[in-house]
């Protein structure tokens, strides 16, 4: 399967909401679906790294950064990690960096570009909360769906 979205808009669209088209694919996976786990942090990774330390199957990260585009919540180390414990994809409302290492894992990262410089970690950002971006509000428990052709929601896991 090259494409998701297409097939799924083609016999669920009233049950999906597009997210608008404002990320860049970096990882190396690119079709993905999972449960949505939330973050929402400002120049500060700490929650990010908090959460691929943790069990991520059948689960996406969705990472409301703010849209910074100073600091990079997702680099190298954190991704290699979130391969390990099975996480899906992560999506970044802000920047990663180690964009030619991500490239190369099997896990699905869109963001909105990179940045080189790391953040400080100070422990602060909230886990599981509802987030909005992208014209999309992301609750924790949702599935959301993502390919070439961009991101989706839906309040229930739909087939494909």
């Amino acid at each position: 399967m090259l494409d998701l979205l297409p097939d799924l808009f083609d016999n669920h669209a009233d049950q999906l909401s597009l997210a608008q088209a404002i990320f860049n694919d970096y990882g190396g996976k690119k079709i993905f679906f999972g449960e949505i786990v939330t973050v929402s942090c400002f120049n500060d990774n700490s929650k990010v790294k908090e959460l691929v330390a943790t069990d991520g199957r059948n689960k996406v990260m969705v990472v409301d950064g703010k849209a910074s585009l100073t600091h990079a919540l997702l680099g190298d180390m954190l991704a290699e990690q979130a391969v390990k414990n099975g996480w899906q994809a992560i999506i970044i409302n802000g920047c990663i960096r180690d964009a030619g290492t991500i490239a190369t894992l099997p896990l699905a990262v869109k963001a909105l570009g990179c940045c080189p410089i790391k953040t400080e970690k100070l422990g602060k950002g909230e886990i599981n909360n509802i987030i909005s971006f992208a014209d999309l509000t992301f609750n924790p428990g949702q599935y959301i769906y993502g390919d070439s052709n961009g991101l989706a929601i839906s309040k229930a896991l739909l087939s494909f």
